[in-house]
């Protein structure tokens, strides 16, 4: 990249780092200071909007190890990435997201990891009430209105059933108690990572995979990822995404197996949340990348195929959206102020994956003509983020409902001059801890 260009990244970057510190800090401080009630629960007494917690400052037992991870990754983790093979690096990175996730969990002792998900609200408790997935998914849309006898709980009835057959799945594995979960969650959330390196080494640009790794290893949101099933969510986009840059790849024969895999896997996502279609703007940014298309109407069809599978079990995602949308609105959302969390919600965002994605945004603008396949998967990130924000089904909670779209975001910091690499690690680093040990946060 010639001088000018850096200057102009280095510049976009900062004033989009700005930008965004700017408006965490107004979703922070324009409630407390004007009184103004956008609370996400009418007895949310200590919330501080526009997370879903309240501050609570804390030590516990994974913070010298989650200070240590960060030590050595701001320290080493740019010169790893450059100089090891792609393998032990993809390794690495895996590794190292495990014990960051862990770490930074481990901060509420144990049950940092185990009380979200055994909330009676979550998935779990009523993965382990299932005896029949056939009846389940026969009577899934009929417990979905709160007026319905036995109605789900929240996070069951705002999904679709594929989260929770997950659950159910680790259930009948052995897996289903509360910290046996959590740490199957915590392992599986390490590999988005390791898909998004996939990724963009597929489309060509495996110098800007290793210039990101760091990046997407010490997230910030992995104070969410660790504890949130939405992390599951996120693993299984990513997995698609990279199965469909990979079928864009080589001749027809060996590459049309990676096509299958991408849609049966995006399909799946969809069949875990009903804002999932939204990651149809990552998957066309992958082919327009890649320069290929032939791969979208094999993974359309795999995808209508995981579609029509749940629809004969006697779900059908498209007549259990309209009767989401009627208990969401019977709920607290339609107390929930639509002009605060219009821009509260991006507020989150920032504060879920860290301030420097205002940073990456602007630094994939600058360089939207020397990088475009990093430009086309930060801006399909953003659009689909946009996109869910605009619809309002999703008021307030959006640190965990955004991960999915977070690493995409994320590797737009690649783009930061290599000057830049130890401190934006740093600011990532500090971004995760403080937000750990300065806040309960309730995924």
């Amino acid at each position: 990249m010639a001088a000018t260009g850096t200057t102009d990244v280095r510049r976009a970057a900062l004033s989009g780092t700005v930008m965004a510190a700017a408006l965490v800090a107004a979703a922070v401080l324009v409630p407390a200071l004007t009184g103004w009630d956008v609370r996400e629960r009418a007895d949310d007494i200590a919330g501080l909007p526009p997370l879903h917690g309240y501050p609570e400052a804390k030590l516990g037992p994974g913070t010298p190890l989650a200070i240590l991870v960060g030590v050595v990754v701001v320290g080493v983790g740019p010169r790893a990435a450059r100089r090891l093979g792609w393998r032990r690096l993809l390794a690495l990175s895996w590794g190292t997201s495990v014990l960051w996730l862990l770490a930074l969990a481990l901060v509420d002792g144990t049950s940092g990891l185990s009380r979200v998900l055994g909330n009676r609200h979550e998935y779990l408790p009523t993965a382990r009430s299932v005896t029949s997935v056939p009846d389940l998914l026969a009577s899934y849309v009929d417990h979905i209105p709160y007026d319905s006898a036995d109605n789900w709980p929240t996070h069951v009835a705002g999904h679709p059933p594929g989260t929770l057959l997950v659950f159910v799945l680790l259930v009948r594995l052995g897996l289903g108690g509360d910290l046996a979960a959590g740490v199957v969650v915590s392992v599986v959330a390490a590999t988005v990572p390791v898909a998004v390196l996939v990724t963009l080494r597929a489309l060509g640009s495996e110098d800007l995979a290793r210039r990101a790794a760091p990046y997407l290893v010490v997230t910030p949101a992995a104070v969410f990822l660790a504890v949130s099933a939405d992390a599951v969510i996120a693993a299984v986009v990513a997995w698609g995404l990279a199965a469909l840059a990979l079928a864009t790849r080589g001749p027809l024969r060996r590459a049309w197996p990676w096509a299958v895999a991408a849609g049966v896997l995006l399909g799946y996502a969809v069949q875990m949340s009903y804002g999932m279609p939204l990651a149809g703007a990552l998957a066309l940014a992958v082919l327009v990348a890649a320069r290929c298309w032939w791969p979208l109407p094999v993974a359309a069809l795999a995808a209508l195929a995981v579609a029509l599978a749940f629809a004969a079990m006697g779900f059908a995602w498209w007549e259990a959206l309209p009767v989401l949308q009627d208990r969401y609105w019977d709920g607290i959302a339609a107390q929930r102020p639509a002009a605060y969390w219009l821009w509260g919600n991006l507020a989150a965002l920032l504060l879920s994956g860290g301030m420097l994605l205002g940073g990456s945004v602007a630094a994939a603008w600058a360089s939207r003509r020397a990088e475009p396949v990093v430009v086309l998967l930060v801006g399909a990130g953003l659009l689909a983020v946009l996109a869910a924000d605009g619809t309002l089904m999703s008021k307030a909670e959006v640190e965990r409902i955004w991960l999915p779209f977070v690493p995409w975001l994320t590797v737009g910091l690649a783009l930061l001059p290599v000057s830049w690499h130890r401190r934006a690690l740093t600011l990532q680093v500090l971004g995760a801890l403080l937000v750990q040990h300065l806040l309960y946060t309730t995924w």
